[in-house]
């Protein structure tokens, strides 16, 4: 099974990459590739490692034309925040025989088993575009449950990959965790589509929580819960439009407007000002989230 044209995406990375590295790193860079794609492993995993030293680790120079390529090659797919030493693994890993699956995998799990974090990170964003992606949700799986920020934040944001291949407890508690750190919903590829009645439930428990302990709740968490407004949640939605926070109330006028609820209907009715804001396009989740996170830098 593969995701995404790999000899495509390949491409794509290294057009990406000389924009932000020297002639005399891509050259290095091609050589590695062409010897992992020949097979010489100890070369592969030097190389893998020594990435930094040789293409640097400055953010890449990215377009919106280069986002709608990404999204082209791969739905989800977003490396606007991917560093050239990440990009440079990433071309190693797509360099790599992969005929034989089983062979492919021990050769990846081996990196994850001896990865520094910097090489975790490249590992677990560049799993939307491996072939046989099936074969690594377990590893995916032990992604969430790191205590490395940056490292969850590779698996968990801007990457299709858990909304496609994770279970659903697998990814109810992926985001919950990503609320717990603080880190934003929104850069959570597909949350509405995997939005699920029991992650609604576990949301407005965890809300229950923090009201009871006296903490703030994040506007965001409300986000995957419109399809599922049962009577518990919608006096949750109720306690939101009565909230100081202007963005808590935004939150709750949206979940309202996107669920199918009677009586959510009929409480997005009662606040006239903020359902003309939610029809006018001036509350919008994306709009939630960055203020959200401005907030709480």
């Amino acid at each position: 099974m593969y995701q995404a044209d790999i000899y495509a995406t390949r491409t794509f990375l290294k057009e990406l990459l000389e924009r932000s590295s020297s002639q005399k790193a891509m050259e290095w860079l091609n050589q590695k590739m062409d010897l992992a794609a020949a097979g010489k492993d100890k070369d592969f995993y030097l190389a893998f490692s020594s990435a930094p030293r040789f293409v640097g680790k400055e953010k890449l120079q990215y377009t919106a034309a280069d986002a709608h390529k990404a999204r082209l090659l791969r739905k989800g797919f977003d490396p606007s925040r991917w560093l050239t030493a990440q990009t440079a693994r990433t071309l190693l890993l797509l360099s790599l025989p992969y005929t034989d699956a089983g062979a492919f995998q021990s050769k990846v799990e081996t990196l994850y088993s001896t990865a520094d974090m910097g090489e975790l990170v490249a590992l677990y964003a560049a799993l939307p575009l491996l072939p046989h992606p099936e074969l690594f949700r377990k590893r995916a799986a032990e992604g969430f449950r790191t205590n490395m920020g940056d490292v969850f934040e590779a698996i968990a944001l801007d990457n299709p990959y858990p909304a496609d291949y994770m279970e659903e407890d697998a990814w109810n508690n992926m985001v919950l965790k990503t609320l717990f750190v603080g880190k934003p919903i929104y850069r959570i590829y597909g949350i509405e589509q995997r939005s699920n009645a029991k992650l609604a439930r576990i949301l407005s428990d965890y809300a229950h929580e923090r009201w009871s302990a006296g903490r703030p709740v994040s506007p965001e968490l409300w986000r995957p819960v419109s399809p599922f407004i049962d009577d518990v949640i919608l006096k949750d939605i109720q306690k939101l439009f009565s909230q100081p926070n202007e963005l808590e109330q935004e939150a709750a006028a949206l979940v309202c407007a996107q669920s199918n609820s009677a009586p959510a209907k009929e409480l997005l009715n009662a606040h006239p000002q903020l359902k003309s804001r939610v029809e006018n396009g001036e509350i919008t989740w994306s709009l939630i989230g960055d203020k959200t996170l401005s907030m709480n830098k």
